[in-house]
């Protein structure tokens, strides 16, 4: 069992400030994920939390200890890389046991928690056999067992299933979940851009963007309540539709219009002196419907169909010079290129931001750009872009700072078990 506590976590490559002010909390047991674009740091984060990489300025506790300055190896962590950094001569029984053996276990504790990870992985069969012999889901769960045998109260997973096949990802994410169930009181935290892997295993979800935490919450209130434009953006597939609109009444009986569509009232407590104010409309793909009556809030022509067989997306131009209105329909909806088509949505699901421009005119100037009107609390901090995460500079700051000449090991051989 394990609590973390990181506060005011920094991380800077030179004058490129990687990770700016992180605070986090995290109770024993949880299953937390990192999500965020390309480059905003949750890797890095993800290595300053094992060890592999000093942290400029803040502290990080592992149950109520401040462990800045301990080794891996003095953590009890246990990380999973993307790469599965298996050794290539040794059979699978012996590249589980041995970081166990490298710490000094004895045989016969080693064999029974070799044993009873290879169990719970479903590998009991292949534990005779050769990386080379595998498939890569299997050399994958391996890998895995190799963390378990360590026991460790901190688990680590960084982008472990990057490298699979979409088949291969499904069931390797399922038997993810499974190990957490079966290790209830392992914290576990999860690197990943696949929001697939972040809704379905995450308690929590934490959304970073340019190195700052953008907001943390389940993964449903992430979804329906997003604090800001950007996580409002970020979390959904096909993401949310935004488009520019005027307020054209406030008070609780708010009407904005969207650039291209129609004048629609929403369930915003938008004031007064905000009528005129531009903002930020949103309604999601999946929540848009298509309708014949005097609801709809776009009208437009279809410019593409998907059909995927579940549900068909629809890319509809509303002549408004921007990007298409992007409709999610369950089934095989029976349309075609160049149709007109009109979409409405229930009021319960429209967003409104405020506009970083015009945040004073909407009586938000106390809020962050992009927060949504309706005021929905945020755990995360506000900001401003920063510099992407400096992967190769990371890469060799481990090499030459944490790595000695003399150890020939896959990185992950640091770690001990707890």
């Amino acid at each position: 069992m394990a609590d973390l506590e990181l506060t005011g976590i920094r991380k800077s490559f030179g004058t490129v400030d990687v990770i700016k002010g992180v605070d986090l909390s995290i109770k024993s047991g949880e299953f937390i994920v990192f999500v965020g674009p390309s480059g905003c740091g949750k890797s890095t984060l993800l290595r300053l939390i094992a060890g592999l990489e000093d942290i400029t300025a803040g502290t990080l506790q592992i149950d109520g200890k401040v462990v800045n300055d301990l080794p891996p190896s003095k953590r009890g962590v246990a990380m999973v890389f993307q790469s599965y950094a298996l050794y290539p001569h040794m059979k699978v029984y012996d590249n589980m046991a041995f970081g166990m053996k490298l710490a000094g276990g004895g045989k016969a504790e080693v064999d029974k928690r070799v044993r009873e990870a290879a169990n719970m992985l479903q590998i009991t069969p292949y534990l005779d056999r050769l990386p080379k012999q595998l498939s890569g889901g299997q050399r994958q769960r391996v890998a895995i067992g190799r963390a378990i045998v360590r026991d460790p109260r901190v688990f680590l997973f960084d982008e472990p299933l990057s490298n699979l096949d979409a088949a291969l990802r499904v069931a390797t994410r399922i038997e993810i979940a499974k190990l957490h169930e079966r290790m209830p009181t392992t914290t576990m935290i999860y690197v990943t851009h696949d929001q697939v892997e972040a809704m379905t295993l995450a308690d929590r979800i934490v959304v970073l963007n340019a190195g700052m935490v953008e907001q943390v919450g389940s993964p449903m209130e992430l979804y329906l309540k997003p604090a800001n434009l950007f996580v409002a953006r970020f979390i959904g597939s096909p993401s949310m539709n935004t488009l520019a609109c005027t307020i054209e009444a406030g008070g609780a009986d708010a009407v904005v219009r969207p650039d291209g569509g129609q004048p629609v009232k929403v369930l915003e407590a938008i004031p007064e002196s905000a009528k005129g104010g531009k903002g930020t409309f949103g309604v999601r793909p999946e929540d848009l419907q298509v309708t014949t009556g005097s609801d709809a809030i776009f009208k437009g022509t279809i410019d593409i169909v998907e059909q995927l067989g579940e549900v068909t997306l629809l890319y509809v131009d509303c002549g408004n010079g921007g990007e298409p209105v992007v409709a999610k329909l369950d089934g095989i909806v029976n349309v075609k290129k160049g149709d007109t088509i009109a979409l409405t949505a229930s009021a319960d699901k429209m967003y409104v931001f405020d506009d970083n421009e015009d945040a004073r005119e909407l009586g938000a100037s106390s809020r962050r750009r992009g927060q949504p009107i309706r005021g929905l609390p945020s755990d995360g901090t506000g900001g401003h872009r920063l510099g992407g995460s400096t992967r190769r500079a990371a890469c060799l700051s481990f090499v030459h700072r944490k790595l000695r000449p003399r150890l020939r090991l896959p990185p992950e051989f640091l770690f001990s078990p707890a």
